[in-house]
């Protein structure tokens, strides 16, 4: 191989592990969803193949993305500034939640700017095992509640907790509340053979 076909197989290879580990999905159950076979699977998952376009598109159908995705020799760029018109926000009653920047497997990393009104909540649902979540209060008081368990959190104060259980966001205070939140969901996790 040149080190073009060098470097785009490394590329195939990193974002094919990826995707799979992002879905926890075995080498057998891709071979079997793909219709590619799991040797052929192995080669391009360690670069010892350029795989055909063909190939590519089985596995990125497979795995619910483009063959673009797969071949990305990039996947991130040494610094990605997210302008405001890039994030995005989710209004609920006079509150928000803004996704100011987010990266993609297999290190999964959200950084959030939340705001709640007086007297708002939100419930979340449990995220994949072994995601946390880490706060720190701006302004007001944040009543965080896991497992049934109320955690006061103040202005300039931390937490951190695993978020693969239902939890609650709430501000039972006299003013907006204000939060930064990080949420990380686990790397690869091994092979289950």
């Amino acid at each position: 191989m040149s080190n073009d076909s060098g470097a785009l197989a490394a590329a195939i290879a990193n974002n094919v592990r990826a995707q799979r580990a992002h879905r926890r999905m075995t080498l057998d159950e891709l071979a079997a969803r793909s219709g590619v076979s799991r040797g052929m699977l192995v080669q391009v998952e360690q670069a010892r193949t350029n795989p055909s376009v063909t190939t590519l598109a089985r596995i990125g159908d497979a795995l619910g993305v483009t063959v673009a995705r797969l071949v990305e020799v990039a996947d991130t760029p040494v610094v990605r500034v997210v302008g405001s018109a890039g994030v995005v926000t989710f209004q609920h009653g006079e509150g928000s939640a803004r996704l100011l920047v987010g990266t993609d497997a297999p290190a999964i990393l959200e950084l959030w700017d939340w705001r709640l009104a007086q007297g708002e909540h939100h419930d979340g649902d449990a995220h994949p095992a072994g995601t946390r979540e880490m706060i720190t209060v701006i302004e007001g008081e944040l009543t965080l509640t896991v497992l049934g368990q109320d955690y006061h959190v103040r202005t300039d104060e931390a937490a951190l907790f695993s978020a693969d259980r239902p939890h609650r966001y709430a501000n039972g205070g006299t003013s907006t509340c204000r939060f930064i939140m990080v949420v990380t969901e686990p790397a690869e996790l091994p092979d289950r053979r």
